[in-house]
């Protein structure tokens, strides 16, 4: 595998890798899909297809220590209905490692999130629209009430026909990403978004979605090449840093409120996509 081992590295070299993990923990406890920075970092550090599987066991150590934290806000029948598009999303994701090089990878993840990131705008700028509209007229116990019940014991909209058609093409598409270019946190926030969740609900449900995800990419990733003795080394230094940044996520997050919480969570997803277009 073309990557530097842990004694090639630079001091400057290792203090950034060492900020991307620290990342990874405050994304997974406190803003999801700010781990897109720490992608983008470990693929300017090492090369990019090998980054990749030096950062999934450090994202891995991460969704731990989410599930800890969070693990009573999970929404299950959400997680129960993802999961088969995800497995459909990575083993096409596997399928395209074998041939595509990093400037393809890169460029078409990086769109598809843009993409995503402006139709959840457009369409959270059409609810609160509509839900204006509602107060104006006034619904003592109807539409509002329902929204917020939901926000409390999750989205009600994942039994609907459309609910389900979009958890499987979001399901789908977040499977692709991860396997790919361990991406798949944005895509994931953009749907949990959409969906409803509040952020104890969001970041429960995300953290058992991620950890279960990322542990079944390890048997693909080693298959590929990507982890292998060298990576797990440089692995066994940088995890020590996603505690403190998970300890400060779970500190931050109980100041963020809900509407900075999500402006928060789309800008770390459009810096993502940008990133991943220009790196």
């Amino acid at each position: 595998m073309d990557m530097m081992t842990l004694w090639h590295l630079t001091g400057w070299e290792f203090a950034a890798l060492a900020f991307a993990a620290l990342l990874v923990g405050f994304s997974k406890t406190a803003v999801s899909g700010a781990n897109t920075v720490s992608l983008a970092v470990f693929a300017a550090v090492l090369p990019a297809r090998a980054s990749t599987g030096v950062l999934l066991p450090i994202l891995i150590a991460g969704d731990v220590l989410a599930v800890l934290t969070y693990r009573r806000h999970a929404h299950w029948p959400t997680l129960w209905r993802l999961f088969p598009a995800v497995a459909a999303g990575v083993v096409v994701g596997t399928f395209f490692l074998m041939w595509a090089d990093d400037e393809a990878v890169g460029t078409s993840i990086g769109a598809i999130l843009l993409l995503m990131a402006a139709v959840t705008v457009w369409r959270r700028a059409a609810d609160r629209a509509a839900q204006a509209a509602v107060d104006a007229e006034g619904d003592p116990g109807g539409r509002s009430g329902r929204s917020e019940r939901s926000g409390r014991s999750g989205p009600e909209e994942i039994t609907s026909r459309a609910g389900r058609i979009k958890a499987r093409s979001y399901g789908v598409l977040g499977g692709f990403t991860t396997m790919v270019a361990n991406a798949g946190g944005p895509v994931m926030s953009l749907y949990l978004l959409s969906a409803g969740f509040r952020k104890l609900g969001f970041l429960g449900t995300s953290a058992f979605f991620f950890l279960i995800v990322n542990t079944s990419k390890v048997p693909f990733s080693v298959g590929l090449g990507l982890i292998g003795a060298e990576s797990l080394l440089l692995d066994a230094a940088l995890v020590l840093f996603v505690v403190p940044g998970a300890l400060l996520g779970k500190w931050a997050v109980s100041r963020i409120n809900q509407r900075l919480f999500e402006r928060l969570v789309i800008a770390a997803t459009v810096v993502g996509g940008v990133q991943l277009l220009v790196r």
